[in-house]
């Protein structure tokens, strides 16, 4: 029979994070805001779960945290700041593998991999086209909006650990992110020190193939084993882990805009025969097809509940030619135009 420790070591049924990721935005806090205890207990979270390094908060008030104490704050580049400041440790074990890593590819594939440890309803994972690697990261909960400080906390960490890991002078080809443009994006600019594309169907660092393939160390084979062992016991629990279904809107995320999604794409991408694939796919009442339109209809609402305009933008985020298809397929979807949606969301927000 398992001891308490080993249940305060899995994750959580619910969406939740380590509350340990919470410390640089308290500690931050601390110094320029002074009440910071009354700004967690307004979420329920206590400062004691920032200690466990086991502990976990529901990724929902993490994320409110984060937006709120940008506003608090007045800093709208809070969480990009407070990423280019991150460090291996900051996110243990999984942070030390990245670390340890011979090339950045390796290092990213074990992140997307183990991303589970650290927190739910996360997909990431990397996508090659032409001389291009890209690493798609996303929080899937469309409840979880606005997410800008999450998004760029996480993308501006994650260039951090390049750079301490692998090479200070390293420049990502792109970024991009999911949330529409701010007005001023030249904050950002300097942070990431790339070309930044907004209203993109997922969060994404483009780089160099060249550079991502690149040898920087040989490998100590035992404490990578050491650290894989460790935090594979950490993501132990999770819900839907071996569901087909996740994986392949994991696939979907990464894809759209990118590539074309077909079953046959999907399949080599997991490993899979398409045979298999689609009777697994049976097996749980859905289909690639079904998927690609339950993910579409989800990003699309999600950019019209957040006010988003411009469906020709929102067209190509999704993957298709024009905005007259997108419009065809939504109200395919609900019934209903996108403008009809958008109206009545404004509405809502202005109530």
């Amino acid at each position: 029979m398992a001891g308490a420790s080993d249940f305060s070591r899995r994750p959580p049924a619910i969406a939740a994070i380590r509350a340990s990721v919470l410390v640089p935005l308290v500690q931050e806090l601390d110094k320029k805001h002074g009440k910071t205890d009354v700004l967690l207990a307004c979420h329920g979270v206590l400062r004691s779960q920032l200690d466990d390094p086991y502990a976990f908060v529901p990724l929902a008030r993490y994320v409110a945290i984060f937006e709120e104490a940008a506003e608090i704050l007045r800093e709208p580049t809070l969480g990009a700041r407070l990423g280019i400041s991150f460090k291996p440790a900051d996110i243990g074990p999984l942070g030390i593998l990245f670390s340890a890593s011979s090339t950045i590819r390796s290092a990213f594939q074990r992140l997307s991999k183990h991303v589970v440890a650290l927190q739910g309803v996360t997909r990431a994972g990397l996508i090659e086209e032409g001389d291009h690697l890209m690493w798609s990261y996303k929080l899937e909960d469309p409840r979880l909006w606005p997410r800008h400080q999450d998004t760029e906390y996480s993308l501006a960490a994650s260039c951090q650990l390049v750079r301490s890991s692998f090479s200070a002078s390293w420049r990502p080809v792109e970024i991009h992110f999911e949330h529409a443009a701010p007005r001023d994006r030249e904050p950002l600019q300097r942070i990431f020190r790339a070309p930044l594309l907004f209203s993109q169907s997922s969060n994404r660092i483009v780089m160099l193939k060249a550079d991502a393939d690149r040898h920087y160390r040989n490998e100590d084979r035992d404490l990578t084993a050491i650290l894989e062992r460790h935090i594979g016991d950490l993501s132990s629990g999770n819900v839907d882990q071996d569901s087909v279904r996740e994986k392949v809107l994991s696939v979907i995320a990464i894809y759209l805009g990118h590539k074309p999604i077909t079953i046959a794409a999907i399949a080599t991408e997991l490993k899979l025969s398409v045979r298999t694939l689609q009777r697994r796919l049976g097996d749980e009442n859905t289909s690639v097809r079904a998927l690609v339109r339950e993910y579409r209809a989800g990003i699309a609402q999600l950019y019209l509940r957040a006010g988003t305009s411009g469906y020709s933008r929102l067209a190509d985020t999704l993957g298709y030619a024009d905005s007259t298809v997108f419009w065809r397929a939504f109200k395919g979807w609900t019934g209903l135009s996108p403008s009809t949606v958008a109206a009545e969301d404004e509405r809502v927000r202005s109530s």
